[in-house]
């Protein structure tokens, strides 16, 4: 079988998604990077940064709970970009959500940009850096307050100490969000997985509920599943999506 050009695959990339209507996007960091928010594992991600830890250290849970001021200390330097802004995927996902087209965002980010975007369906795997909560009483706490605290955050109502409502390294998933995701991507059309190596589990494993044939992978570099994918793109997803028209 004849190897597709580039012009090719777009062109069928955007004649699959003209005959879709029921669309899940499931998405990793790669979607977040055009709006200037690091990922963990590219060249110019935080692995590849010096620090006294490893950044799969500090954001472990047994990391926050013996060295919390620490976690806090990187977190503000290096999780919190409140600044960024959504980027042509992020508009495009709206939109095709608007036109009835995409059904559900599934997400590995933190970033909110999704939201940001105008995305209502929106499933953050693993939490979001907006959504902070006081461990003693569960007074709820936006970003701004976390940025804006010193040391080890603490709750005005009761004085606790303030986690973010994100996933860390060795905490399971929510329950309930895996299982929403489980339903919409089962049920889908079309699954565009974009700006994830799909290397991170659980996560990465929601593909294997995919029943359609309209399977599109949409990263910089290969991927573990492009084997079976029906469509790969190897292109920048903001650039990509700009040539949706809605």
């Amino acid at each position: 079988m004849t190897e597709l050009s580039r012009e090719e695959k777009i062109g069928k990339f955007l004649e699959m998604l003209k005959d879709s209507d029921n669309i899940v996007f499931f998405g990793g960091a790669g979607v977040s990077t055009e709006s200037g928010i690091p990922d963990f594992r590219s060249v110019d991600g935080l692995y590849h940064q010096q620090y006294d830890y490893p950044p799969e250290i500090i954001l472990s849970h047994t990391f926050y709970r013996k060295n919390t001021e620490e976690f806090y200390r990187f977190y503000r330097n290096k999780m919190l970009c409140l600044s960024a802004q959504p980027n042509m995927a992020h508009k495009k996902l709206a939109q095709l959500e608007k036109a009835g087209k995409v059904k559900a965002v599934v997400t590995q980010n933190i970033d909110g940009l999704h939201q940001l975007a105008g995305s209502k369906k929106v499933l953050e795997l693993h939490g979001s850096v907006h959504r902070n909560y006081c461990e003693s009483c569960h007074h709820l706490y936006d970003a701004e307050y976390i940025r804006n605290s010193a040391g080890v955050p603490l709750c005005e109502e009761c004085g606790g100490e303030i986690k973010p409502d994100v996933v860390l390294y060795e905490e399971g998933l929510d329950n309930r969000t895996i299982q929403e995701a489980v339903y919409y991507i089962s049920n889908a059309d079309m699954l565009i997985i974009g700006g994830t190596s799909l290397a991170v589990y659980p996560a990465a494993g929601l593909v294997d509920y995919y029943q359609g044939d309209k399977l599109v992978l949409v990263n910089q570099s290969a991927t573990a599943r492009d084997g079976i994918a029906n469509l790969v793109l190897q292109e920048k997803i903001g650039e990509l999506f700009e040539k949706i028209i809605v």
